[in-house]
């Protein structure tokens, strides 16, 4: 797998398949961009646990927070680490130690561990790093046009206004063969908002 630039498919796929999303490194706090990011997802219908040790007793949106991967006591098919680089390798050896094992590990923008990806995917686990899945949903179903940035995306139809929980298509046609280059220099150039809502969480 080429980790300096996946294809529109492979992250459509993902993003299209998974249902519930374990989040390392979440957030209570409302201007954290890990809280952006996990409010995003809820509201397109993911199931999303949050997890940090330091919040234990709390609730995130309803949803109470884990210490670890293992406490989570059900499968979960995809985790979004929002640690820093240097934390990434001690998640993805906790994620191997699980039972069912996850479909996918996503490592958020600004977090990359390419020794932790070979790992991961040596077990059958699909991976992508330095990227956010909030940007990405957004930019895939066109979502992300009604902020007025490009989503390199093409349809007939603009994208519908989401509300609570809606899932929004995924499955317009990319400009440039479907390769994500040119929508992250677009997203780089035109959304710096967004991607400091999406950086990695440093602890």
């Amino acid at each position: 797998m080429n980790h300096d630039a996946y294809s529109d498919n492979y992250i459509r796929a993902i993003l299209n398949s998974v249902k519930s999303i374990a989040m390392v490194g979440a957030s209570p706090v409302n201007v954290r961009p890990s809280y952006f990011a996990f409010k995003y997802l809820a509201q397109r219908g993911y199931d999303m646990i949050p997890i940090n040790p330091g919040h234990v007793g709390k609730d995130l949106l309803g949803a109470p927070f884990v210490a670890s991967l293992r406490d989570i006591g059900r499968p979960v098919d995809m985790i979004d680490i929002f640690r820093n680089s240097s934390h990434i390798m001690p998640v993805v050896e906790e994620a191997l130690a699980l039972d069912p094992l996850p479909k996918v590990i996503w490592m958020q923008l600004g977090a990359r561990d390419d020794a932790a990806a070979e790992k991961a995917e040596a077990a059958g686990i699909k991976v992508v790093m330095n990227r956010c899945p909030k940007i990405e949903y957004g930019r895939l179903s066109s979502e992300i046009s009604w902020m007025g940035v490009n989503s390199r995306t093409l349809s007939s139809k603009r994208a519908p206004a989401p509300t609570q929980g809606m899932r929004l298509s995924l499955n317009r046609m990319s400009v440039g063969g479907g390769d994500t280059a040119a929508s992250d220099r677009a997203a780089k150039n035109k959304s710096e908002q967004s991607r400091r809502n999406c950086e990695a969480f440093v602890s």
